[in-house]
């Protein structure tokens, strides 16, 4: 092997995984080895991989495949979610180790002193003995930034335990990093970046094992020069507290990610989500009684084992009331070990008909949501090119393109036409 191997790293997943990547990429960058992209030939590959649905955990042993495709001499570690849940579907020739979703950045530095001929035995046995979830914070201390928009892990866990979420038994219990780690990585983004966004396994619960919450943290980020957007949310962190917070921010993003899953108060009780639709819909309008313009989009799962065609009917119904700029929506994957998982699963044709009927909903509301936008001036931070045009996204989240523009800098232009999955100057 060279004396400075080249790495790449596979992520699968949340934007947690790809904090975490970004975390244990910085790490081998100080540590001299050289880190490429993903599909380039390299001597060393880091799969970072996903459980969060079953075909989540099919692309991440696909992953192993590709890669060997690329270098069949190879050296590659596995970690995340799907090796937590089951090791044993990585064990084949040219995996060099396994874990899970603790001790990434100890990989991390495990191959730096590998590289540096530094050799402890770490790598000694192909799957690492502890496969139990984290017990604290992890801090990475710091990513490489390699985004325009910029990735800062804040939680990790979740105690929510929802029917259907495998998550919570992979990642462990939540745990939030210290406030002063969070402000310290901030500062430092200033330098490289425009815009941070704020993620964690369950965002919301952000401070409440450490004495502090997310209004407070937002309230500590008030004087800062960058864009501040959120990760997913759950229903119960939108108070007065919150949004006063968010309102005397210089940069909030006015795009609140409000997980529902399901418009019908039987299935969220079935999923254990802990609020109604009632409860859901007052938060929205608390929401916009605030920020008249703000983006709420959400997450809706179709197809969940005891959603009736009259469930399914609510769903869609309350969906439209609720007016949501974007949906992304997912057929139900069957996850062993939950709740859920016990219960028979809708036929296959069914569950694909309401994706298609719940999808064509997305679209619809997501078009007259970017028809509002238009006219207006929309300060754009752009990040890349598509078919020659410079795209971005304004604060509220609205995709913009355009013909000139620069990458990495804000602009603000005025949409004249809806484009795509967006609008057009």
């Amino acid at each position: 092997m060279k004396d400075k191997p080249t790495v790449a790293f596979l992520t699968l997943g949340c934007k947690v995984n790809q904090y975490d990547a970004d975390a244990m990429r910085a790490v081998l960058d100080y540590g001299g080895l050289n880190v490429c992209e993903a599909h380039e030939f390299a001597d060393i590959y880091i799969v970072n991989t996903c459980a969060v649905t079953a075909e989540a955990e099919r692309k991440s042993r696909q992953a192993v495949t590709r890669i060997l495709k690329i270098n069949p001499d190879a050296e590659i570690y596995i970690c995340g979610c799907a090796s937590q849940n089951n090791f044993s579907q990585f064990a084949r020739d040219g995996v060099k180790f396994i874990s899970g979703t603790k001790g990434k950045l100890a990989l991390a530095e495990e191959l730096v002193k590998k590289c540096g001929g530094e050799e402890d035995g770490f790598f000694d046995k192909i799957v690492t003995s502890d496969f139990e979830t984290a017990k604290s914070y992890e801090d990475f201390r710091g990513t490489l930034t390699m985004r325009t928009r910029h990735y800062v892990k804040i939680q990790d866990g979740c105690n929510n335990f929802c029917s259907y979420c495998i998550v919570p038994y992979l990642r462990g219990r939540s745990r939030s990093r210290s406030l002063s780690g969070v402000l310290r990585e901030i500062e430092t983004a200033e330098t490289s970046c425009k815009e941070v966004v704020l993620t964690g396994i369950n965002l919301s619960a952000y401070g409440k094992d450490i004495g502090t919450s997310l209004a407070d943290l937002l309230t500590a980020l008030q004087s800062t020069s960058l864009r501040i957007r959120l990760g997913s949310l759950e229903v119960g962190v939108i108070d007065e507290k919150f949004l006063d917070a968010a309102a005397g921010m210089k940069g909030f993003c006015p795009h609140f990610h409000l997980s529902l899953q399901s418009g019908d108060d039987d299935v969220l009780r079935n999923m254990n989500r802990r609020y109604t639709t009632a409860q859901y819909l007052e938060k929205v309008r608390l929401i916009r009684s605030r920020f008249p313009d703000a983006a709420v989009t959400t997450d809706v799962i179709v197809g969940y084992p005891t959603e009736s065609d009259e469930a399914f009917r609510r769903s869609m119904a309350f969906c439209r009331e609720a007016g949501f700029a974007d949906m992304h929506v997912f057929p139900y994957s069957s996850r062993k070990g939950t709740v859920a998982g016990k219960l028979p699963v809708l036929p296959a044709a069914v569950v694909a008909e309401r994706q298609r009927a719940m999808t064509g909903l997305k679209h619809e509301l997501s078009a007259e949501y970017r028809l509002k936008q238009l006219g207006k001036p929309l300060e754009v931070l752009f990040e890349t090119k598509e078919d020659g045009l410079w795209c971005g996204h304004s604060p509220n989240y609205v995709k913009v393109y355009a013909m000139d523009g620069e990458r990495n800098t804000l602009a603000t232009v005025t949409p004249t036409a809806l484009f795509g999955d967006g609008v057009r100057v």
